[in-house]
């Protein structure tokens, strides 16, 4: 069942960190389907998998099969867990679902750009490219991500966009983990091309213990949508987080609730 579209508004659904185990089948079809009844569009924000099994992969998608609106997602950091992300890519797309790698699509006329991001920390935290091998790996790998959201964000030509991603791109929404662990949890490396590339909301999940809401620098409005973290901090509502954006121009407004 799919609720009547907005003829001012363009409504998302954005929810990460489902982590979808072998035994997970029935859990989650009823949750999906309310999320629908009220969105145009669900993006997924990585962790979509418990341990990134294709076994996994299929419960999930057997779960979204009743979805109704287009679907978008991301891996994240799970989801590679076991080596095979393409077979959890591919148990995704076969059920229609766009997953996002460095990539960009649109969505009833807004351009979404998804990348799963990386690790490496914030502002002065961040860690350098400097000394052995495997740091400069390291660093390598959030650069890469870095330039795949910038290849992607640089696609779209819609007037409104979102970017979707897994780990943080600003440390706002971090806050509430111990902080000894916000170097793993995001990297000012993927605020970067936010800043060169506007957009009008940033999505990610990864940061369990996190806040829900933060800006870049700029003021672009970033939301943590880790479903455990919504489960949390708003357990009188479903946790997905719902964004309206007008069909038109002007400001993107945020649904009630």
């Amino acid at each position: 069942m799919h609720g009547p579209k907005s003829s001012s508004h363009v409504r998302f659904a954005a929810v990460g960190d489902l982590h979808v185990q072998k035994d997970s089948a029935g859990t989650l079809r009823a949750f999906f389907e309310q999320a629908a009844e009220q969105a145009d569009a669900l993006l997924l924000c990585g962790d979509l998998t418990d341990y990134g099994t294709a076994a996994e992969a299929q419960v999930l998608a057997q779960e979204l099969t009743s979805v109704p609106v287009p679907i978008v997602a991301v891996l994240g950091n799970h989801d590679f867990e076991s080596g095979v992300p393409e077979q959890v890519v591919e148990a995704l797309t076969k059920v229609g679902v766009r997953v996002l790698d460095g990539t960009a699509c649109e969505i009833e006329g807004v351009g979404i750009a998804g990348v799963k991001g990386f690790a490496g920390g914030f502002g002065r935290g961040s860690l350098g490219a400097w000394g052995e091998p495997a740091i400069k790996l390291f660093v390598q790998e959030a650069l890469n991500e870095s330039m795949k959201l910038e290849a992607a964000l640089a696609k779209l030509r819609t007037r409104q966009r979102i970017a979707l991603l897994h780990y943080a791109p600003v440390s706002g929404t971090v806050q509430g983990e111990p902080v000894e662990i916000f170097p793993f949890l995001g990297s000012s490396r993927l605020e970067e091309p936010l800043l060169r590339y506007p957009v009008d909301a940033v999505f990610h999940g990864h940061a369990h213990r996190g806040a829900l809401e933060a800006r870049t620098v700029n003021g672009t409005p970033v939301y943590n949508v880790a479903k455990p973290l919504l489960e949390r901090t708003r357990p009188d509502s479903p946790p997905f987080f719902l964004l309206q954006l007008p069909r038109d121009c002007g400001e993107p407004g945020r649904a009630p609730g």
